[in-house]
C-alpha cells in the first residue's frame, strides 16, 4: 500500500483535520481553505470586511510583538487582554468595536498555525460559517475542486490540555457548510468520502447556529463571558468576503476576481 493513502487522491474535494493534516495534504492541493469557526476564521472575516489585511501568527509569545514590528502591524492580544491600548484580541466582537487598522497580526494557535502549515504550495483561503456561501462560489469561479485542481478543507479543530487534537462540532459543519456551497455552485466535483460526511453533518442540522451554540465549544466561550463571539461566529451567510493569504495577509477577493 502506498504511504500516501491520506492524501485523498482522486477527489476533487478533500477534507482533514487540523495543523498535521494541513501539512500532510497541503503539498498535494491547488488550494487549502482553513475553517477555524470559534474564533480565527471568524476574526478574520471581520476584519477584513473593515478592510484589515490580517497576518496570520502560530503562536502568541514575544515572538509575535517581534513579527508584528517587522511587518507594521498591529498585534492582537489574548481576549481578557483586550483594552483601550490594545483593543484588537481574537475575539470577533471586540475586532467590531476597535478602531480601524490597515495591518493586524492575529496570533491563533489552530487557525493561523493551519495557515501556515500549508506552506506555499498551495492558496489558502479563510472560511467560516459567516462566508461559506461566498467562499464557495469563489472556490467555483476558480475552477477549484476538479480532479486537476483539488481542494482541501481543514477543519481546525480545538485543543485538549495536553495539546492533542481535539475535533470540533462548529469547524466540522463550517467545513461542510463551505463544501456544499461549493457543491451547488459545482455539482461535478468530486468529494472524498471524508468531504461528503462533512457535507452530510452540515446538511443533515437543521439548525447549524443553534448547534454551534450549544456545542462543547461553543459553550466553553459563552460560559467563559463571551456570548457576543458565538452570536458573530453563527451569523450564517452573512459575509461576503473572500479571505485569501497573499504575501503573508489574509486580504478580501472578490468573488468574480482573476486570481
Amino acid at each position: 500500500m502506498s504511504d500516501e493513502w491520506f492524501l485523498q487522491t482522486g477527489h476533487g474535494v478533500r477534507f482533514e483535520w487540523g495543523p498535521e493534516g494541513a501539512r500532510r495534504i497541503g503539498a498535494a492541493v491547488a488550494c487549502l481553505v482553513v475553517v477555524d469557526v470559534l474564533s480565527f476564521t471568524t476574526s478574520v472575516t471581520v476584519a477584513v470586511e473593515a478592510g484589515t489585511a490580517v497576518h496570520p501568527y502560530a503562536w502568541r509569545d514575544a515572538t509575535a510583538a517581534a513579527y508584528a514590528r517587522r511587518v507594521g502591524a498591529r498585534l492582537a492580544v489574548g481576549r481578557r487582554e483586550a483594552g483601550e491600548r490594545s483593543p484588537w484580541s481574537l475575539s470577533p466582537a471586540a475586532l467590531r468595536r476597535a478602531p480601524y487598522t490597515p495591518r493586524l497580526v492575529l496570533p491563533s494557535p489552530n487557525g493561523s498555525a493551519i495557515a501556515a502549515a500549508a506552506g506555499e504550495a498551495a492558496t489558502v483561503v479563510a472560511a467560516s460559517l459567516r462566508n461559506a456561501p461566498a467562499v464557495g462560489a469563489w472556490l467555483s469561479r476558480h475552477g477549484y475542486g476538479t480532479r486537476n485542481r483539488p481542494v482541501a478543507v481543514i477543519a481546525a479543530g480545538e485543543r485538549w490540555p495536553d495539546g492533542t487534537l481535539r475535533p470540533a462540532l462548529e469547524d466540522l459543519l463550517g467545513a461542510g457548510a463551505v463544501v456544499a456551497a461549493l457543491r451547488e455552485h459545482a455539482p461535478a466535483v468530486t468529494l472524498s468520502p471524508e468531504a461528503r460526511t462533512a457535507v452530510a453533518a452540515f446538511t443533515g442540522t437543521p439548525d447549524p447556529a443553534a448547534a454551534v451554540a450549544s456545542c462543547a465549544s461553543g459553550r466553553e466561550l459563552a460560559g467563559g463571558g463571551f456570548p457576543e463571539d458565538v452570536a458573530i461566529a453563527t451569523e450564517s451567510g452573512a459575509a461576503s468576503v473572500v479571505p485569501v493569504l497573499s504575501d503573508g495577509a489574509f486580504t478580501s477577493r472578490p468573488i468574480a476576481d482573476r486570481n
